[in-house]
């Protein structure tokens, strides 16, 4: 009996220590930070479904009761997904807002773009200048930030691992130098060529690698804009010449088309949020890697 009880001891003692920590981020590009973090370990979660806007999403009950069991949680903060803060407040469990995270680089709506916002017609009415630019993780340097507060934060969960959470940290950390200098090669030929986007979700990665959008056409999607505003905006595109407009996936914005018919404008997409990449290690950096090749494969076909 004694052999039995022990024999089942360590079964239980094993599969505690085999069991994945429960870790749930609001949004993909955050999985993809943790993923890179649990890897061999364990996969974390995500809370918006593809497509969703972190901006504007309404939980279900089902949401809630994931926001409320998972072990780790991991959000923006209250800049990006305003619909969070209530339901934390029912969650006894850890909870890490990135945006307050020491030693990241955080950035403003408005920094830097004086010159830019005079010559654009349209900006995004939605980022007001002076508030925070929430769309932190598109900064590598950030990236590695959140990685280690995840590794630190997984040891203590599960100090069982805690050696490969470190190891997995440590390699994506060189994987981020090495890819950082191929972004910056690949992108030095696009510096300075003008752009044109519909959300204004890229200023850290533009900062990384020597870009700026040239302006923002934004527009609220349940309001058409009216005749002379798009002949506005088709006037400055008129005024840059041969450039690129960026929308995102999943719709392109009916407005698009109408701008750029007949001008010698190309129609392209950027991802922020990678809602098409699978769940892994490298997933963050193929986020990275998308945008860069996105930029450069439509300017330099101009």
């Amino acid at each position: 009996m004694s052999r039995l009880l022990a024999l089942l001891f360590f079964v239980l003692c094993a599969a505690s220590a085999q069991a994945q920590v429960h870790l749930l981020t609001s949004i993909k590009p955050l999985q993809l930070i943790a993923a890179a973090v649990q890897e061999g370990v364990g996969t974390p979660e995500v809370l918006l479904p593809p497509g969703a806007s972190p901006h504007h999403y309404a939980l279900r009950p089902s949401d809630v009761r994931r926001v409320r069991e998972a072990e780790l949680l991991y959000w923006i903060g209250p800049d990006m997904e305003d619909f969070l803060p209530r339901v934390l407040q029912g969650r006894s469990l850890p909870s890490v807002a990135v945006q307050g995270l020491p030693g990241l680089s955080l950035r403003y709506f408005g920094e830097g773009q004086a010159e830019a916002a005079d010559a654009a017609d349209e900006h995004d009415h939605a980022h007001r200048p002076g508030t925070l630019d929430a769309h932190l993780w598109l900064s590598p340097a950030n990236a590695r930030v959140i990685a280690a507060r995840m590794a630190a934060d997984l040891a203590v969960a599960d100090p069982a691992n805690a050696t490969r959470y470190q190891a997995n940290l440590k390699a994506f950390d060189e994987r981020l130098t090495a890819q950082d200098q191929r972004l910056k090669a690949r992108l030095a030929g696009i510096a300075g060529k003008p752009y044109f986007v519909f959300h204004e979700a890229y200023d850290y990665f533009e900062a990384a690698y020597g870009l700026q959008h040239a302006g923002v056409f934004s527009v609220a999607s349940e309001v058409q804009p009216g005749a002379q505003h798009v002949a506005a905006m088709r006037a400055r595109l008129q005024q840059v010449g041969a450039t690129c407009v960026f929308s995102e996936p999943p719709l392109r914005p009916r407005l698009a088309e109408t701008l750029t018919a007949g001008l010698p404008v190309r129609l392209a997409e950027l991802d922020a949020l990678g809602g098409s990449l699978p769940v892994n290690a490298r997933g963050y950096e193929q986020l990275l890697d998308n945008l860069g090749n996105g930029l450069a494969d439509c300017l330099e076909s101009l």
